[in-house]
C-alpha cells in the first residue's frame, strides 16, 4: 500500500523529530528544493541533509503540527516550535511549510519561519 501525501509529511517531520537524516531524505526526490524564505535555499538531497542539523542549532527541534492542507500535489502544514541557537540560546517559532509533490515524494518545500517572544 503507498503512502498517502499525508503520511510522507508525518514522516518527514517525525524524522526532524528525531533527527533522523535517512527517515527524512526517503520522504524526497533527489532533485529536491527546500527554500527557506528570507534565509536559504537549498537544491538536491545533498544539501537539503547539509541542512538538517544546521551547524547554528543544537539538539533536535520540537515540532508541533497545528493544520495540514492538502490541495491537489501540494500539503500545506502550520504550527509552532522551538529550538536551540548557538548563538542565542533557546527560542520559540511559528511555521508554514508548504510541500509539492511529484510520483509520490517531496519534490519542494518552501518554509516560512517567523520568530516568536
Amino acid at each position: 500500500m503507498t503512502a498517502t501525501q499525508r503520511e510522507i509529511v508525518e514522516e518527514y517531520f517525525a524524522g526532524f523529530r528525531d533527527s533522523d537524516h535517512p527517515r527524512i531524505l526517503a520522504t524526497l526526490t533527489e532533485d529536491v528544493e527546500w527554500i527557506i524564505h528570507g534565509h536559504r535555499n537549498t537544491r538536491g538531497k545533498a544539501e537539503f541533509d547539509g541542512e538538517i542539523e544546521n551547524p547554528a542549532f543544537t539538539g533536535r527541534p520540537e515540532l508541533d503540527v497545528q493544520r495540514v492542507f492538502e490541495d491537489g500535489p501540494v500539503v500545506v502544514t502550520t504550527g509552532e516550535g522551538r529550538g536551540v541557537s548557538v548563538e542565542h540560546g533557546p527560542f520559540r517559532f511559528a511555521f508554514n511549510d508548504l510541500f509539492t509533490f511529484r510520483d509520490g515524494l517531496i519534490t519542494r518545500v518552501d518554509s516560512y519561519v517567523v520568530p516568536l517572544s
